[in-house]
């Protein structure tokens, strides 16, 4: 059986890759969803940790809530599925700020975002792409890393993302969040996404929570599941050992030669010397 061509699985919205799996009517549709006031939407680039997040945001909750595949996943009728679920509901996406729906924006939901070094970022997405079959096949690191250093990767470049985002880092209601430092202090962050959300919980409870999301925890529950890929945070896979990795900090020194790494490094300060970062 031949590999699906690049055209069947990849299609360009407003200048950005998608996957068909994000039909184009319901990205076109996602303007006029309809937010509510105590949606939580969990936000990043691919492969920067959200699974990883979403498992530890569904503890922080003693109360019934529904954690659903991304808001860009699917077809039109995702739309009126979303609109049918009752519970409070948290919404994972890997949409830049300006193509998120505006009704979330308004009403000034709650939105954390999560960062990660973007070298590891296009290690662990590299991987992600070549054990994909929902993705275009990519045979080598090289050829890989010059796609992600121009953006022609799935939801585009990783530098306009996270610009895109970053400056909102203020505002009220948008939690910035790094992935190093989910890695260096778990129950730190966990206690800092709590205060965000308004919910009021004990140190105890804090590291119970920690202890059952820790990354190697995470990996052998997720790898044990067998679940609907359209109902879990990551809609492209259905196969559990692509969703947590290696989930360490710097494994791009292992795949980045020193030649690669220099011309990543120039490129970040082009295009981020106005960043904080």
């Amino acid at each position: 059986m031949s590999n699906p061509s690049e055209a069947e699985l990849i299609h360009i919205f407003k200048g950005i890759p998608f996957t068909t799996r994000s039909s184009p009517e319901l990205l076109k549709s996602l303007d006029t969803f309809d937010a509510r006031e105590d949606d939580v939407l969990l936000v990043s680039y691919p492969k920067s940790g959200t699974h990883w997040l979403a498992g530890v945001i569904t503890k922080l909750y003693n109360t019934q809530v529904t954690l659903t595949s991304p808001i860009e996943f699917g077809d039109i009728s995702k739309l009126e599925e979303l609109n049918k679920l009752s519970s409070k509901r948290i919404i994972p996406t890997h949409l830049n700020y300006k193509m998120l729906p505006p009704n979330f924006k308004n009403k000034k939901c709650k939105m954390i975002y999560i960062v990660r070094n973007p070298k590891d970022t296009a290690v662990s997405m590299y991987h992600y792409y070549r054990d994909n079959p929902n993705l275009p096949t990519i045979d080598t690191w090289t050829a890989f890393f010059d796609l992600f250093l121009k953006g022609d990767v799935v939801c585009g470049s990783w530098f306009d993302h996270f610009l895109s985002w970053e400056e909102h880092e203020n505002d009220k209601n948008i939690l910035f969040l790094f992935y190093e430092d989910m890695k260096k202090d778990l129950p730190k962050v966990v206690k800092d996404m709590s205060l965000f959300l308004g919910l009021n919980i004990s140190d105890d409870d804090i590291q119970d929570i920690c202890k059952k999301c820790s990354f190697s925890e995470m990996k052998r529950d997720t790898e044990k599941e067998n679940s609907n890929p359209s109902h879990t945070v990551c809609a492209l896979t259905s196969n559990r050992k692509l969703i947590f990795r290696k989930g360490t900090v710097g494994d791009w020194k292992n795949h980045f030669t020193p030649k690669q790494n220099l011309r990543f490094e120039e490129i970040f300060n082009e295009k981020m010397k106005l960043s904080k970062m």
